[in-house]
């Protein structure tokens, strides 16, 4: 059975494929930051936001390609419950770190599975991550090793990296963290081809 990910994450697509699930990638072309924006505006906590975002992804693409499973799927950073967006600069991405320096915050990672236009399963994790206490300098040095299209694709840091290396300590399933709670998937695809 292949399954289509809405995505074009490589590390979203290289866990599949780790995992012996046959997928394609057909990208929803989302605008994200519109959703965010307007879903904020409503009150949304990052919660819903993510969970929104995978299933809006994942329905997009499922109601163009009949009979498939369509795997949809969204990370955030939520600070003080409030949604950290992905930087547009490096002075950006250089500011949301010290914002995050030496504090406690959650990666929300969203997935959802939708067929001929539903939604048919999903689910959601938060993990915990409790940054350093880095001084402006060890950050520079950080920002300085990333490239600047993976900082603004991925976000200020990539768990699966050298991100790793800012965090005093990571509570949380490792493959949700990098985006795609893979065990619940797996459960889940299981159960389906029962």
């Amino acid at each position: 059975m292949k399954i289509i990910l809405a995505s074009k994450s490589g590390v979203r697509k290289k866990i599949l494929d780790e995992h012996k699930v046959a997928s394609k990638v057909i990208s929803s072309n989302v605008d994200e930051d519109e959703i965010k924006i307007s879903l904020e505006a409503e009150g949304a906590d990052p919660t819903v936001i993510s969970k929104n975002l995978a299933e809006i992804k994942s329905i997009k693409v499922s109601s163009k390609n009949p009979d498939q499973l369509v795997l949809g799927a969204d990370s955030v950073v939520a600070f003080n419950n409030k949604v950290i967006n992905k930087p547009k600069s490096r002075e950006e991405a250089f500011e949301i770190l010290k914002k995050l320096n030496n504090s406690k915050h959650h990666l929300i990672s969203s997935v959802c599975i939708s067929k001929n236009g539903a939604m048919i399963w999903n689910y959601t994790e938060a993990s915990e991550l409790k940054m350093k206490n880095l001084s402006e300098k060890q950050i520079l040095n950080y920002l300085h090793k990333i490239k600047t299209e993976t900082l603004l694709a991925y976000g200020v840091y990539q768990i699966e990296a050298e991100g790793f290396k800012l965090f005093e300590y990571v509570k949380g399933d490792r493959y949700s963290i990098m985006g795609l709670p893979i065990k619940e998937i797996l459960n889940y695809i299981n159960l389906y081809k029962k």
